[in-house]
């Protein structure tokens, strides 16, 4: 399965996005679309992207019933983006309707990937402790979550690079972990709990990365980019 790194286009508004991706001319990286953006401009942005040439990773963590969870994925298989995913909260039964959902959308044919959010990386064990209640260990959670998306038919799982080895070793072949929570060694974490580096995360085992304010918010965004094509990817 071919790796890729992934721009988090993490803008209020049309503009800004477009402008950012003209920086790139002639290069089509893989992006996504996050719920600002999605909510901001609506479907009408990811068409125009799209458009334009680019793999889209939808994130909206759709989190509802089935039956909401399954006609939001039928609506969503319109957009024929590459990528997007529920929360593993959900429940199996949950991420099943959405598969359900995604696949009549598209026909029967479906192209779009579809994976479950385990833990945000801006989650840790004290917060998973004290503010949703959950008290086993969190890397036991993160395994589970994702072993209940592969009992889902899902393609992967989003989670911390950090988490990438444990669960290719309890998923089956093929199973895919993309993972955000993606830094330069020199910069800031953020609000981001569990991170690590493009290069740490290749070793790990990461499939895809998610890089936001590394590449977005660099001086030279187009070169950020490149540094992390080349970290991730040892091209």
């Amino acid at each position: 399965m071919a790796k890729d790194v992934i721009i988090a286009l993490d803008f209020p508004d049309r503009k800004t996005t477009l402008d950012f991706l003209d920086r790139f001319e002639g290069e089509k990286p893989f992006v996504k679309i996050g719920m600002e953006l999605f909510y901001g401009e609506g479907p009408s942005i990811v068409r125009e992207i799209k458009e334009r040439g680019h793999k889209i990773f939808l994130d909206v963590k759709c989190h509802d019933i089935p039956n909401t969870v399954e006609k939001t994925m039928k609506n969503l298989a319109a957009l024929d983006v590459d990528m997007t995913n529920v929360h593993a909260a959900g429940t199996i039964k949950m991420m099943e309707a959405a598969l359900k959902g995604l696949t009549e959308g598209a026909g029967g044919n479906r192209r779009t990937l579809l994976i479950a959010v385990t833990q945000l990386t801006s989650t840790d064990q004290e917060r998973m402790e004290s503010d949703i209640l959950i008290k086993e260990n969190i890397n036991d959670v993160i395994v589970k979550y994702a072993k209940n998306a592969e009992t889902a038919g899902l393609d992967g799982v989003v989670c911390s690079p950090l988490e990438s080895e444990m669960i290719h070793g309890s998923t089956g072949e093929g199973f895919i972990t993309v993972t955000p929570g993606v830094r330069f060694a020199d910069d800031a974490k953020g609000d981001q709990k569990r991170v690590t580096t493009p290069g740490k995360a290749r070793e790990l085992g990461s499939d895809y990365i998610v890089v936001g304010r590394s590449i977005t918010q660099a001086e030279d965004p187009v070169a950020a980019y490149r540094r992390c094509v080349k970290d991730f990817l040892g091209a």
